[in-house]
């Protein structure tokens, strides 16, 4: 009995609890996201975005991050918990990334540009592609 209980014991701390398995709720995006969006239409997901296409990028608040790739195609990106606080309009991103892809698992840094002003860093989520609407 002595060597059984460490093992019941072990396995229920490597399957963790029940609620870490699920994954967490989506946060809507904000109205003025959704505002940025006004004229584009989602039409899909996908994990990684090439870094040499991406023309700009802007943080909207701390709910979305878009990437323009052309006028007529967007990828915007929720950080993974929903938001990141550290995501404001007046901040920008840096990024280092030796693949060239930006992908759902990176981090990217927050920076004030003017000054050395580090804000930390927030998780990226899935892409979602938007098209402008015909």
């Amino acid at each position: 009995m002595r060597h059984i209980l460490p093992i019941i014991l072990g396995s229920a701390l490597l399957a963790g609890p029940a609620s870490a398995a699920e994954k967490p709720l989506a946060v809507p995006l904000s109205d003025k996201a959704q505002k940025a969006l006004d004229k584009y239409e989602p039409v899909g997901t996908t994990s990684c975005i090439p870094l040499y296409s991406v023309r700009s990028s802007r943080i909207i608040d701390n709910t979305a991050i878009i990437y323009e790739i052309s006028s007529k195609k967007l990828y915007v990106n929720q950080p993974a918990d929903g938001t990141c606080r550290a995501l404001k309009a007046d901040r920008a991103l840096a990024t280092r990334n030796p693949t060239g892809n930006l992908c759902s698992s990176d981090l990217v840094r927050v920076i004030d540009p003017p000054t050395p002003m580090d804000f930390g860093a927030c998780p990226l989520s899935e892409f979602t592609e938007y098209r402008k609407k015909q």
